[in-house]
This record gives structure tokens, sequence and C-alpha cells, in this order.
């Protein structure tokens, strides 16, 4: 590690040789081990991105949890992912996770209420049935790319939810998939990877906004029409808030739902993992969130200091940028005993997967339910999980995931 004097506040801090920003940290290189050498250090460390841009990097639990539950002090609003350091997102203040309380509280209550535990159980059976649906390729005695049928399993219920059309779902799984992982070439059209992440979201906004058009006149009980009908402040979301809002539950599902079950066969295909969950069921409630755990798949969330303030010893300046590594964070030694191991019964078990505070996961109701569903099924009907090929991680420094996972498996009975 260097030490060298940061140009923002001012402190000397130190600051790793291993540029944290580049995705093929998180799909080649090790970023744990970056991270454990972070957690080291007594205080927080500046990271230098360029001549004018650079941020403090949080990986310790108790400061990560300090700074995603004090909105006061740590906006939002200029943008939540490193793609955007230094510029301000122009979806702040409409877009929910963009949005700092009390405005993001308001325009959060009706979604909240629509996607709570009692309502989303409601719509058990059905994300069951698109889950057999999904996975039932695997008992057909070949190949089974695993980790691509985990991509495409967020939106199979949230596009339900959402009322969305079947038909489009593949092509808004791959547009989803493109906005956080717009570095990795498999998602990459002809073009710059600017040029593909643009087209992404022209796309994306221009499918919602005619959806909205037409939703107007054909509202429903789907989250679209509960953003339509959302009012506040006097009146009710404009068309821009809802669209923005619609991108924002789509990213949100495809971003966190994948991945913890892709990390689980790709990492513990070989070990007894598996096999141990099958015969213990009633381990499937610990065992998911220690999935989640794991698999942190929100790699990193980006905030703004409000104004000066110490965390962890490290005075930190009004505007510096912040950003927490809740993959480290999930790891962190003190808060989680034998944090590198996997443990079906880990409990308590406060991880950060969803966030906390304000902005934690509006969906994570859905994400558990969908996850717990899958675990459920896959388990009680596959047995002999093996691996037929290496996995492949996506190249993103937002997401920490896997997009392909070649397995085989048999049938149960």
């Amino acid at each position: 590690m260097t030490v060298h004097d940061a140009p923002v506040s001012g402190c000397p801090v130190h600051a790793g040789d291993t540029d944290l920003v580049d995705p093929h940290l998180y799909s080649d290189g090790d970023a744990h081990a970056v991270w454990r050498e972070l957690r080291a250090q007594d205080g927080l460390s500046w990271h230098q991105v360029d001549d004018n841009r650079g941020f403090w990097s949080v990986v310790h639990f108790t400061e990560t949890d300090y700074v995603l539950r004090n909105t006061a002090l740590f906006t939002s609003e200029r943008g939540t992912m490193l793609e955007l350091l230094g510029m301000d997102d122009p979806a702040g203040g409409q877009q929910l996770a963009v949005t700092d309380p009390p405005r993001h509280t308001i325009m959060q209550a009706r979604l909240k209420k629509a996607l709570a535990v009692k309502a989303v159980d409601r719509q058990r059976d059905a994300i069951r049935a698109l889950i057999t649906d999904l996975i039932a390729p695997i008992g057909d005695g070949g190949v089974f790319d695993f980790g691509q049928a985990m991509l495409a399993m967020p939106m199979s219920v949230t596009g339900t939810m959402m009322g969305l059309p079947q038909e489009d779902w593949p092509w808004l799984s791959r547009l989803t998939t493109i906005c956080i992982a717009a570095d990795d070439p498999e998602y990459q059209d002809e073009g710059s990877r600017s040029a593909t992440l643009h087209m992404a979201h022209r796309e994306l906004f221009a499918y919602f906004q005619d959806l909205v058009r037409f939703r107007r006149d054909q509202a429903g009980d789907d989250l679209i029409s509960v953003l339509i009908n959302t009012r506040f402040e006097g009146r009710h979301m404009s068309s821009s808030e809802i669209v923005s809002n619609c991108y924002s539950l789509l990213l949100g599902a495809n971003v966190t739902t994948p991945h913890a079950p892709n990390f689980v066969m790709a990492e513990f295909i070989d070990s007894d993992v598996l096999p141990q969950w099958a015969a213990e069921p009633e381990v499937g409630v610990t065992a998911v969130e220690e999935a989640l755990r794991w698999a942190s798949p929100v790699n990193h969330m980006l905030r703004y200091a409000t104004q000066d303030v110490v965390v962890r010893n490290t005075p930190i300046a009004a505007g510096d940028a912040v950003v927490v590594w809740l993959g480290a964070a999930n790891r962190d030694e003190n808060e989680f005993p034998d944090s590198e191991t996997f443990d079906l019964r880990r409990n308590p078990n406060k991880h950060l997967a969803f966030g906390i505070g304000p902005h934690y996961c509006v969906g994570h109701n859905v994400a558990r339910v969908t996850l717990r569903t899958l675990f459920e099924e896959l388990l009680a009907q596959y047995q002999d999980f093996e691996a037929a090929g290496a996995p492949e991680r996506l190249v993103s420094n937002f997401v920490s995931g896997y997009k392909h996972v070649p397995i085989t498996a048999k049938r149960r009975g």
C-alpha cells in the first residue's frame, strides 16, 4: 500500500495500487483480498480516479451502515453509481433510488405497501409456477446454463407483477443487464461502450413511456398502475417520474435476485452445501440470507457528503464522494464471525445485501420469496449437481455476479 495526500480533503490517507473502478477487478481479480487489506487500515482510503475525480472507500460494516442510514449527511440525489462519479444524475429527485427523505419516503409509500409481505405472499403460487417452468430443462440430461436462467428469473417475476408482456421479457432482460454491465463485451452491441449504454437507456425509457401512456387508460393492480395512482405533494407523479421509477424497479430486480443462487451454484457445486441444504430444508430461510450475504450482488453505492464529517477517524469534506462497498461490509470479521465461511445456519445475519436505512431495497420481499421458492423447487426436484464447464463472471463494477454457470443434474425419483 502507498501513502499520498488526498487532493479533495487534504488528509494524508492510504490508497491501494488496485483500481477499484476497473470492472475487471470484479470479474477476473480478487476484490475481497483488496477489501481485506483496506479493512486492516485505521481510517478510510482515498481513491483517485483521474485529475478531477476521486472518492473515499468505506469497507467496514459499522461505517457502511452509518453512511447509508444518514441521508442528511450523505445524499443519494447526485447519483448512486460510480458510472456517474463527478456528474449529477438527471433522475435526482424523481427516481426513488436518487431521492432523499422526506420526499423519498412519501414517493415510496404506496409502492412499499404494494410490495409488502402479505401482498407478495398472494403471488407465491404464480412465482412458483414461473420458477418451475424456468428450471424444468435441468431434468433433460444435457448441459443447463444455470447462470443465464437466473438472469432471466427476475424478469419473469417482476415482469408479471408490472404487467409487462411476456414476449418482451428476454429483450428487457438484456437491456437491463446492459445498464449494469456495459463493460461486458458479451452485452455490448456494435459501437462503443457509451453508445451501447445510451441505446439501452433510450430504448427502456421509450418503452415505458409508451406503456405508461397506454396503462393510464387501462389501469389495473400491477405495479405500474400503482405508480400512476400514487399521489404526493398534492399531485400525481408526472410521466417522467413514473417512467424513471419503472426503470428503477426493473433494474433493482435484475441486479439483486439472480446472483445469490448463481454464487451458490458456481462456488459450492463441488461441496456439501447443496446436498446438506436439500437434506435439511428447514435451513431454507437462513441459507438464503447467507447466499445474499455471500454474493452481495450490489457491489457498491455512491453518496456525497453534504457537510464536513468524520468517518472512522477520517475527515471528509462537504462535497466529497463516498463509496460504500457492500461486499466488503458483508465480510467484515467484526460483524460476521468466521466471515469467509458459508454457513447455512448463520444467525444472526444482518447483511447489507439490500442496503439499509431509507433506501433499503423496496423489492426485498419479492426477492426473498423468489429465492426461497427457487431453492425449494431446485433441491426438491433435482440432485447430483455437477459443473459442466467454467463459470463466467459479469464484467461490471456495480454488480457482483455470474453470467454463465453451466451445470448438469438429475431429476429426483
